[in-house]
């Protein structure tokens, strides 16, 4: 297993949870989900998935998968294509309702809300997909200031302070008046992830953040990611494939099969189970 790198901040030994109780091995205890019709998760729980259940058309997607999420923790979402990995995703900002079962975040049904109180909710979540998805046609900077100027009341000032603070975050300062053609897949990643947190969110999502990369920048993207939870507290879910990337940012893995979590835990001990399914994922 990779050694996760020093980012700042108050480390935590990878696969620990504040408040979290061991089962006695030095593992995580079994991933405790309330029954649905239980009411609000207990209140240091950020999002909290019950039983959800999805089908479109003949298609069952989502057959009771069940994770939580505690407050300033980075979870991550592993399985094959098909598992419902994505789908289980869309729950948390309602962009798909489950057929079954209840999405809970920040304390609140996420499927029952509408209006401006859905809108809030989905500003204080910022995402990275896949490819990243900058606007092609639009500059670095333009990018960046194009949710700000949508969503804040910052003066234009303001805006500029807050492009620079966070592309020097992520050490690019100088790509704002940059294309996305003209930078590398890497850098693509960052200003992705720079962009995602230009509203200053309380939970990201991140959609394979390192897919494509190659090892010293998927340690980079990587690294960032560990840096938002340590020293700005965010609370995150990430589907990965990269076992080097969910290494360094796991708080707690879930495995999905079938669309249901069938283990949660720490990475190591995903690694290590004997279920036939996962010793086939991990090639143990």
């Amino acid at each position: 297993m990779a050694e996760r790198a020093a980012t700042g901040g108050a480390q935590r030994p990878r696969g620990e949870q504040p408040g979290e109780d061991h089962a006695g091995n030095g593992e995580l205890a079994p991933n405790r989900v309330a029954e649905v019709g239980s009411g609000p998760p207990p209140e240091d729980t950020i999002i909290e998935l019950r039983d959800l259940h999805k089908s479109f058309g003949d298609l069952n997607v989502l057959n009771g998968a069940s994770l939580a999420v505690e407050k300033g923790t980075s979870a991550v979402v592993m399985g094959g294509s098909g598992a419902g990995k994505s789908v289980l995703l869309k729950h948390i900002v309602k962009l798909l309702t489950p057929d079954h079962g209840e999405p809970w975040v920040k304390g609140k049904r996420v499927d029952e809300m509408t209006g401006d109180e859905l809108d809030d909710l989905r500003l204080s979540i910022g995402y990275l997909f896949q490819g990243g998805a900058l606007f092609d046609s639009m500059s670095v900077e333009e990018n960046m200031n194009f949710f700000l100027n949508r969503h804040t009341d910052l003066s234009e000032g303001e805006r500029t302070d807050r492009i620079e603070e966070t592309l020097s975050w992520v050490n690019l300062a100088d790509t704002a008046p940059k294309f996305p053609a003209e930078l590398s897949g890497g850098q693509q990643k960052r200003i992705g992830l720079a962009r995602a947190i230009i509203l200053q969110p309380e939970i990201l999502l991140y959609d394979e953040p390192t897919t494509g990369l190659d090892p010293v920048s998927v340690r980079t993207v990587s690294e960032l990611i560990v840096r938002l939870r340590d020293e700005r507290g965010i609370s995150s879910v990430a589907i990965t494939h990269d076992l080097l990337c969910a290494d360094i940012i796991a708080d707690r893995a879930h495995f999905i099969y079938e669309g249901e979590i069938i283990e949660s835990g720490s990475l190591e001990a995903l690694e290590r189970s004997n279920h036939p399914v996962l010793r086939n994922f991990f090639g143990s």
